[in-house]
């Protein structure tokens, strides 16, 4: 089960949120970017990046240079994720909502020392991106290491919010004749464009082509 503590309990709509670590699991395995609050010079900055989770960590990566991750070492941070999967479309403006599954984590971002650990923090990057990519491609050099900052998150206190089903409107307004439900969204991978400096006979890899 999911942690609960003052920032973690819901306020509103309590009862979209869940409890349980596999649903927390599924939002974080199912997105690709994740936007980390952090604070900058007594400042909030909130980073669109990439991330990977093993187990009950989530690994994020950047330059050295990156203000926010050094800002970020050892700070209280926030993250989040989030899946919109369609517009709800109420008989009232008021009413109308989206569905969606939502995933929050707080805690305090960990600079990854380790060698052995930063590789696999690079790996589940990767493969959060593109599964098959890292043992298709070449591994980072050392001078490419050295120019990267890896570093860790605790899955430890978190919470989820999930919507789904079509609008709640209020008893009157069921007679009025205007159309109601759901626009769902949905996201697909299109056909791999090869890099134009590419040469000849190099296609892409069984899982490019069949990325689901």
């Amino acid at each position: 089960m999911l942690s609960s503590t003052p920032r973690t309990t819901l306020g509103r709509e309590k009862q979209r949120g869940s409890t349980d670590r596999d649903d927390l699991h599924e939002v974080l395995d199912s997105g690709l970017i994740c936007h980390l609050g952090v604070l900058v010079n007594g400042h909030p900055m909130v980073v669109p990046t990439g991330y990977g989770r093993i187990g009950e960590t989530l690994y994020l990566h950047g330059s050295t240079g990156a203000t926010s991750l050094r800002a970020g070492d050892g700070a209280e941070v926030c993250l989040t994720v989030t899946h919109l999967d369609g517009i709800v479309l109420a008989r009232s403006i008021f009413h109308h909502s989206v569905n969606y599954r939502s995933a929050i984590i707080y805690g305090r971002l960990r600079l990854v020392a380790d060698p052995e650990e930063r590789m696999e923090g690079l790996r589940a990057l990767a493969e959060q991106l593109a599964p098959g990519q890292w043992d298709y491609v070449r591994r980072p050099s050392r001078k490419e290491l050295a120019a990267t900052s890896v570093l860790a998150l605790s899955l430890a206190e978190a919470s989820v919010k999930i919507r789904r089903g079509g609008p709640k409107d209020e008893p009157e307004d069921y007679e009025l004749p205007v159309w109601a439900g759901v626009l769902p969204l949905v996201t697909s991978w299109g056909d791999p464009e090869p890099d134009s400096v590419l040469p000849e006979g190099i296609g892409a890899p069984v899982h490019i082509l069949h990325r689901e």
